[in-house]
């Protein structure tokens, strides 16, 4: 005997806790990064200036990254409810995160490659100008940081490490989705990517005001492009890190293994053995589980459902119970 419990009308709505928030933020920081992209790159024209240009299309391809985790979130809440999806939308954001880390890591290469040339054939640097477009990024992305940061750490502040949370009966379908939003654990790796690009931007800038202000003073002209290969290895490390994590989710990894060992701990204290257990990410704070048992007197799958509601963090379990062969 078996039984499901993502209930009801099967509505598998599987999005983090703040997903329309962390849209809203999204979409305020692609705005700002697209205004002032185009600002600059009409000044530059206008002014002459390569290094407004440069910045300009530098910011381009951060823009165009914003739009995609922007887009990401716009597509999971309007096919939340499609069958068409086995399990839901949660982890289009992941999707995104990946793609987006992709494109950190081009970003990251194509620093590299600019500073290295620039090593080997020095440029002339017009170091004013060149300050003051470093210092107008660095408060566009400062200001872009808070907005997504501070949605990112409202997504964190409930995120539970121990299994001592009863969030209600599971077997009452009509409560099955909403006490997970609350305390959802897991991290939005959209709304992570989106911070990673705007952080990678004002790093870049700090470094880039430290280098230019240095080489005015020093005359260090080789300076500017040395921090630029410093900063192509910090934003290369960010993205390789967020792949990682995103990519774990897209391949369904287990995302807690001390939750599937309590999860086989409580199934088994009874005397049940369990032969076979998946748990994956659906999306942020969204766990589901397959959980295959063996035993001499079995209890129903209801009761073995109810047992693992108090671990929390399991939007989704099928339960399959066969009583064990006698001898």
């Amino acid at each position: 005997m078996n039984a499901t419990q993502s209930l009801g009308g099967h509505n598998h709505v599987f999005l983090g806790a703040s997903h329309d928030r962390n849209q809203r933020r999204t979409m305020i920081v692609v705005a700002i990064t697209a205004l002032t992209m185009m600002a600059e790159i009409v000044a530059g024209y206008a002014y002459g200036s390569m290094a407004l240009l440069a910045d300009g299309f530098h910011m381009s391809t951060h823009a165009g990254a914003l739009l995609v985790a922007a887009l990401a979130y716009r597509f999971a809440r309007r096919h939340a409810h499609d069958p068409a999806f086995t399990f839901g939308t949660g982890k289009v954001g992941d999707l995104a995160a990946f793609a987006s880390a992709v494109i950190l890591g081009m970003i990251a290469l194509l620093i590299a490659v600019d500073a290295a040339w620039r090593l080997t054939s020095p440029v002339e640097i017009n170091f004013r100008p060149a300050i003051a477009v470093a210092v107008i990024g660095l408060v566009v992305n400062l200001v872009s940081a808070a907005l997504l940061h501070e949605s990112d750490a409202h997504g964190h502040s409930h995120a539970p490490h121990a299994y001592d949370h009863d969030h209600g009966d599971h077997d009452d379908h009509d409560h099955h989705h909403h006490h997970h939003h609350a305390h959802g654990a897991a991290r939005d790796h959209n709304l992570r990517a989106a911070y990673l690009h705007v952080v990678a931007d004002a790093a870049t800038s700090v470094l880039a005001i430290a280098a230019l202000l240095a080489g005015q003073l020093l005359n260090w002209v080789w300076l500017d492009p040395a921090v630029g290969i410093l900063g192509a290895v910090l934003i290369a490390s960010w993205s390789i890190q967020l792949m990682r994590d995103s990519g774990r989710i897209l391949v369904d990894t287990v995302p807690d293994p001390k939750l599937a060992a309590a999860m086989r701990a409580t199934i088994e204290r009874d005397g049940s053995r369990v032969t076979d257990l998946h748990l994956w990410r659906v999306g942020p704070g969204h766990n589901a589980a397959v959980i295959s048992l063996v035993s001499a007197n079995p209890a129903s799958p209801e009761t073995y459902r109810h047992r693992l509601s108090n671990l929390g963090r399991l939007s989704h379990v099928t339960v399959e119970v066969e009583r064990a062969r006698p001898g």
